[in-house]
């Protein structure tokens, strides 16, 4: 009898090129995603070896980091679809032209500034139908363990790392360990996906999961929408995980049948057949388990400068003083001098000077419209500034066709196009020394959405209940009102 096999054994096993004793297995890449950020010095280094990319057809790129998510005109304007483009940094603005002339090089598609299917490479992975069951799924961005959600093996590399796919279609990787995650009971009203992710963070610390791939399972993961389980899944890096999965099912093939790359007709049923075979088997082990009971879980905010840093809306920020461990006490003082918060008080009522709803966590389509319906006829805060940006021109397109963004527009937020955005601090969307924001984005480091900068993480509902109180609000209190 055959040993019983997790997800996770099932990708990996079928992609292991060589695999010798002591050393990293070669690992074939089905997709390798790329953007413009960690890109440049890999074709770079393929120029001087005098090396092409070896699977162009299995290599895509998009512009998302450093693009701007607004039009405006001045000198340094760049023409897109007879707008005009500002990107204030001139970093970014080289490492866009140099996007452009390295794909141009090696045959890479890229989805640039002109493209309609432009937006953030892991919202538009999925939206393409590029992203499938059984994949393995590489990207120089640390949010690629995004694309987990479809049942792929998907994780984040670094340049070096980038090259090599490139010129090879392979990495060298160790095997990582598994890593259990069960979600048991129904999410109660307000609390979502993002909730689920950062009670598990705050659960396991930001190391927790370190050398291991989660894999999610239980009732709560199985009635998330595909959606949901893209922002699970995102944040897998964030509680020190290498790449978090969910096994594919109904919900994940309803979600992909008819995308534009997602085999077609008898392939279709082919595929179907084949990732039907991907869930874990019954009695697979795994190297740790977790369990989380999600029927009292409350909305989720951080409070400090990682996401392991969270708690419950409704309950106080921990107390140094009453930390044992002598490390993890300077580590949270240190923290907390940073957000300039006291200990042993709730963080309900603080004050919010910016609120954004976007990033590659919580940007989809699912997302703005969870936020429109709780703002709609709803003002935001004369003292907060609302960013609402979509991970996608589509996503962008979809909402506009809906009328989301008349919603948001009529509440004071400020509607965007498609980019990363205020989650990296980039032209200009950023926050000014010692301003607090609600970010659904999913790092809260310091200086991460500006320099002196205090970001407290939470979900879309808490966001835009924030953004209308100007100050941190359980979404809870305006969803019975």
């Amino acid at each position: 009898m055959s040993q019983a096999k997790t997800l996770f054994d099932k990708i990996w096993e079928s992609h292991v090129v060589v695999n010798e004793p002591g050393s990293p297995s070669v690992l074939y890449i089905d997709l390798h995603l790329v953007h413009e950020v960690t890109s440049p010095q890999a074709f770079s280094g393929l120029r001087q070896k005098g090396l092409r990319v070896r699977r162009p057809d299995r290599t895509v790129a998009t512009m998302d980091h450093g693009i701007p998510t607004r039009n405006l005109v001045n000198s340094d304007q760049l023409s897109v679809n007879g707008g005009q483009w500002v990107i204030q940094d001139a970093m970014a603005a080289k490492q866009l032209k140099q996007l452009e002339t390295n794909c141009r090089d090696f045959d890479v598609p890229l989805y640039g500034m002109d493209s309609p299917n432009r937006g953030i490479v892991h919202v538009i992975g999925p939206e393409l139908g590029l992203t499938q069951p059984g994949k393995t799924i590489v990207c120089g961005d640390s949010h690629t363990s995004t694309h987990g959600a479809f049942g792929a093996l998907a994780f984040g590399i670094g340049t070096s790392e980038v090259e090599h796919v490139l010129a090879t279609q392979t990495l060298l990787q160790y095997r990582p360990k598994t890593y259990r995650v069960n979600f048991a009971g129904a999410l109660p009203p307000g609390v979502t996906a993002k909730d689920m992710i950062l009670a598990l963070i705050a659960k396991i610390g930001v190391g927790g999961g370190t050398g291991h791939v989660f894999e999610y399972t239980g009732t709560a993961v199985s009635q998330l929408s595909m959606e949901g389980r893209m922002t699970l899944c995102n944040m897998s890096i964030e509680g020190g995980g290498r790449a978090g999965m969910v096994a594919p099912d109904d919900t994940t093939f309803e979600y992909i049948a008819g995308r534009e790359f997602v085999p077609k007709g008898a392939a279709w049923e082919q595929a179907i057949a084949q990732w039907r075979a991907l869930p874990s088997d019954e009695g697979a082990a795994y190297d740790k388990e977790v369990t989380i009971g999600v029927d009292e879980l409350e909305p989720m905010i951080t409070y400090g400068t990682n996401p392991g840093m969270g708690m419950g809306i409704s309950t106080a920020v921990p107390d140094p003083a009453a930390e044992a461990d002598l490390s993890k006490r300077a580590s949270l003082q240190k923290a907390l001098d940073y957000m300039n918060l006291p200990p042993g008080k709730p963080l309900l009522g603080h004050p919010v000077d910016v609120v954004f709803v976007g990033s590659c966590t919580n940007s989809r389509i699912s997302d703005l419209r969870q936020a429109a319906a709780l703002i709609d006829g709803r003002k935001v805060a004369a003292s907060t500034r609302m960013l609402v940006v979509p991970g996608s021109e589509e996503v962008r397109r979809q909402a506009e066709a809906e009328g989301l963004h008349h919603i948001f527009m009529a509440a004071g937020a400020e509607w965007r196009s498609a980019g990363c955005s205020m989650c990296i601090a980039m032209n200009g969307d950023q926050l000014q020394p010692g301003q607090y924001a609600v970010s659904t984005s999913n790092r809260n480091f310091e200086g991460r959405q500006g320099a002196g900068g205090r970001t407290f993480l939470a979900s879309p509902l808490t966001a835009v209940a924030s953004a209308v109180h100007g100050q941190v609000t359980d979404p809870r209190v305006m969803m019975s009102q």
